[in-house]
């Protein structure tokens, strides 16, 4: 017989060839994770603690003694107003005290927090009023009107309102009631600091109610429990916590800058802050670079969790040391982070931004790159960082990839197909029903990934955001990348918009905002279309590239790709009937 060869097998999904990083880390692969209400986190850090400081907001700062009282006389307040265990209280409006006192508050009655995007135009707003059955709203004064015009229309008893200026160091020194509504200070002052004794069920009852688009585009309301949340935190932050947050407990501040109504913020920075008594430094408006940058400089968090979007805007900061915009560990998540931003950073100041990855229905996070946490405070173990990488799945956490036609037949590894995740942090369920939307407690995310041999998973694509270019698969996630990287684009998008000679099919069209120092003209669109043919295959290469100052951004500060899509349909439409 000839001499054999060793036969090597690729990993399978089951085999969860990510386990081998966490050896290499050194870090916890699985947990026991306590049963405790979510509002434990602000009780114990405020008992540890009481006297550090727990946020940061326009000038004026709070102990974590001061936030608990606030807590526990809204909690109160609410009780007399006849909130009871389950009902939905929505809380709408910006980073603040009061958005962190609100979620908290609502939390110690007994309710759930419906987390309503302070940006939701009038109609979205009627519409999850109505779906949640919200009893009471705590929102912005400027909301107010839009608010009384369709209360009529909902189950809503009680409209709770806050201005900018509460909570901050100019806050008015008096505040008067007005017709129509309640004023949370009012509320809040005149209340006893002696909550409800609520009975807490953590794995069953919910904590959280947040409307997303899902896979779909029809709005969900999303159910996660007080276990899901509380659980997500220790996922995400407790491999690592051992090796960083013993040492910063009580003593670390995290860059508050991406709205606490996503879920991204609500865990990420929030609950990540209030679970190891860390300081919230509070930015209302994700988009105040000035804030940001002030902020940074004073308190030098340790955390600086954002956005791609923010992390762009951040390196084109004129006259500043970027070193001096991140903190010691920069993270991003909500939308890929193109690689050549990531390449930016490490240039220019000498630090990697840390990518992870995540969806409403998983409470956030299921993946995170823990190689370049570790690294960001000074822990280089020598291990390959992968950028473009979401990292590797969180503790407890099973991942497949599965084909897109059936979502039952596991992808070979190195192939694309729909990412599919369970675990504790998975939701209940799509309101109001326990376990709609989920498949063998499965959570299907929409996304298409693939996984390499090493355990590292990518993010090839949305799933609604696929090209389809007489019939090739064309993933506008890879030619953003691709665009990303010619030196006169800031900005990127792709799309795919209807191809009027070949029905069903589309063309690609790219939109990009130029750096400072380049101006549109036809030379340089067709210098973007080379530079696309040099890197795509032929059916990907964009037919049409368009300059535009501001791209559309979602609520969260994302591109808003199908904003532009549902432009350029229009825009075709209208020009086939002035033909």
């Amino acid at each position: 017989m000839g001499d054999s060869k060793k036969i090597t097998l690729k990993p399978t999904y089951a085999d969860k060839p990510w386990l081998k990083i966490y050896d290499e880390l050194g870090l916890q692969s699985s947990f026991e994770y306590p049963k405790i209400p979510l509002f434990e986190l602000i009780d114990r850090a405020a008992s540890k603690y009481p006297d550090s400081s727990a946020a940061v907001y326009m000038g004026r700062e709070y102990t974590y003694r001061e936030l608990k009282s606030h807590v526990d006389r809204l909690a109160s307040a609410l009780a007399e107003l006849g909130v009871n265990k389950g009902d939905v209280i929505g809380v709408q409006f910006w980073n603040s005290p009061q958005f962190i006192i609100s979620v908290y508050g609502t939390l110690k009655a007994g309710a759930i927090v419906g987390l309503f995007n302070p940006l939701l135009p009038l109609p979205d707003l009627t519409y999850v009023l109505k779906m949640s059955g919200a009893k009471a709203i705590i929102t912005q004064d400027s909301k107010l009107d839009e608010v009384v015009s369709i209360k009529s229309e909902t189950k809503l008893e009680q409209v709770i309102i806050t201005s900018l200026k509460d909570y901050s160091a100019e806050e008015e020194p008096e505040i008067k009631e007005i017709q129509d509504a309640l004023q949370l200070r009012n509320l809040i002052s005149t209340a006893e600091p002696n909550p409800p004794k609520v009975e807490v069920d953590p794995t069953q009852d919910l904590a959280v109610l947040i409307f997303t688009g899902g896979t779909t585009g029809v709005p969900k309301g999303v159910m996660l429990t007080h276990y899901n949340l509380t659980t997500n935190i220790i996922q995400t932050f407790g491999p690592t916590a051992g090796i960083i947050m013993e040492a910063y407990q009580g003593e670390f501040a995290v860059l508050g800058c991406i709205p606490f109504s996503h879920i991204y913020g609500f865990t990420c920075a929030m609950n990540l802050a209030l679970n190891w008594a860390g300081n919230l430094l509070l930015v209302p408006d994700p988009r105040d670079n000035e804030m940001i940058y002030q902020l940074v400089k004073k308190y030098n968090p340790l955390f600086t969790p954002a956005v791609p979007t923010q992390f762009m805007r951040l390196a084109e900061t004129k006259g500043v040391d970027l070193k001096e915009l991140l903190g010691t560990i920069p993270f991003s998540g909500s939308a890929a982070l193109p690689p050549e931003v990531s390449k930016t950073y490490e240039k220019k100041a000498d630090i990697l931004v840390s990518e992870g990855y995540g969806l409403s229905e998983t409470s956030p996070v299921t993946h995170s790159n823990f190689v370049t946490i570790l690294k960001g405070v000074g822990i280089d173990l020598n291990l390959p960082l992968k950028l473009g990488s979401i990292g590797i799945p969180v503790p407890d956490t099973e991942v497949r990839i599965v084909d897109l036609e059936t979502g039952t037949q596991d992808m070979p590894v190195g192939e694309s197909g729909e990412m599919i995740i369970r675990g504790p942090q998975v939701m209940k369920g799509y309101w109001p029903t326990s376990g709609n939307g989920l498949r063998d407690g499965w959570v299907y995310t929409g996304d298409i990934c693939k996984m390499d041999e090493d355990g590292y998973f990518y993010v090839v694509d949305r799933m609604k955001d696929m090209i389809n270019v007489s019939g090739y698969k064309v993933y506008g996630r890879v030619v953003d990348d691709v665009l990303y990287e010619h030196p006169a684009v800031s900005r990127a998008a792709a799309i795919g918009i209807p191809d009027p000679k070949r029905p069903g099919s589309e063309r690609i069209k790219v939109f990009t905002r130029l750096r400072e120092g380049y101006e549109p003209s036809k030379q340089l669109e067709e210098d973007i279309i080379r530079h696309c043919k040099e890197r795509l295959p032929p059916y990907a290469v964009p037919k049409f590239v368009e300059f535009k100052e501001d791209l559309p951004l979602t609520a969260t500060e994302k591109i808003f790709k199908r904003k532009l899509r549902e432009e350029e349909i229009e825009k075709q439409k209208t020009r086939s009937q002035a033909v």
